[in-house]
């Protein structure tokens, strides 16, 4: 395994000096930002694709080394076409690149019920699963529940628990398991990914910290009067998942791909400083656990 981090947590840090910082630091794999040019935590350009861009992005890994992972761009692909459009525009990005996997979201439609979502994710998938393939990229689905997509705080993205995964592998999607999601939900991560590791193609970490006993006031499907909720995400180390199990699940059922840190730690934000910081902690507590 190698230990990686996704870009969009340095969104004012080009991609050349944010890779070569990440070299010094001794990680060995970036999973790239892809989200729309007009986004800020862009760090590649698969909507302005040309020679140049993929000139500029080879030689960035070729120069320090490093792995490129996957390409993400975590969206709604049941709210809109042009989604769906730029997914694609990242599968080919990717495939030009040599990168393995294009991460992004199941998403859902609030105006429709689940079992109609799940329909609607099939005619969806099919065409997108089938552009993945031909150009030789596997699509990978992260389960996070996504709850601000949902104007009633219901999961927003229909690939937040092990009975969708098996939903979504009979579409030919992959997954990109982030334990702190499982916590999330009331899931033990642990438990959850064992029968599944030959269905997911990327992991990230991410860490949940449970805060107190808040859920005895709110309840497990959070507040509706717009305070904070009973957790919050952490970098490892930071919260309640159980990073040596979850690794050694992985390494016991033959993964073999990259584990990127998501860094979306309130504490360790706020400047860059801080979330080179917050990336430190996470590498220093990965690092004896994930070993290629």
């Amino acid at each position: 395994m190698k230990l990686g981090f996704l870009t969009a947590c340095l969104p004012e840090t080009g991609l050349s000096d944010l890779a070569r910082w990440a070299a010094d630091q001794g990680f060995e794999a970036l999973e790239v930002a892809a989200w729309p040019t007009t986004d800020d935590r862009n760090h590649i350009r698969p909507d302005a694709w040309d020679d140049a861009e993929h000139s500029r992005v080879r030689k960035i890994f070729d120069d320090t080394g490093l792995t490129l992972s996957s390409l993400a761009y975590y969206d709604n692909n049941l709210a809109s076409a042009q989604v769906n459009a730029h997914v694609r525009r990242c599968v080919e990005a990717a495939a030009a690149l040599g990168c393995p996997t294009v991460g992004t979201f199941v998403g859902r439609d609030p105006s429709l019920s689940v079992a109609d979502n799940l329909r609607k994710g099939a005619d969806v998938f099919g065409p997108l699963v089938e552009h993945a393939t031909r150009h030789g990229v596997e699509l990978v689905i992260e389960n996070c529940p996504m709850k601000s997509w949902h104007q009633d705080g219901h999961p927003g993205n229909l690939a937040y628990s092990p009975e969708l995964w098996e939903w979504m592998f009979t579409l030919g999607l992959k997954l990109n398991f982030d334990p702190s999601h499982c916590v999330a939900v009331g899931i033990d991560p642990v438990a959850a990914l064992r029968p599944y590791i030959a269905h997911i193609a990327h992991v990230q970490a991410k860490d949940t910290e449970i805060l107190g006993r808040a859920i005895d006031r709110w309840g497990f499907y959070g507040p509706v009067s717009g305070e904070k909720g009973w957790y919050r995400y952490r970098v490892p180390g930071r919260g309640c998942v159980d990073w040596t199990g979850v690794i050694d699940a992985l390494q016991e059922g033959g993964y073999d791909g990259v584990v990127s840190v998501e860094h979306e730690d309130p504490v360790w934000s706020g400047s860059t400083s801080r979330v080179q910081a917050g990336l430190e902690i996470a590498y220093h507590t990965l690092r004896p656990l994930v070993r290629g």
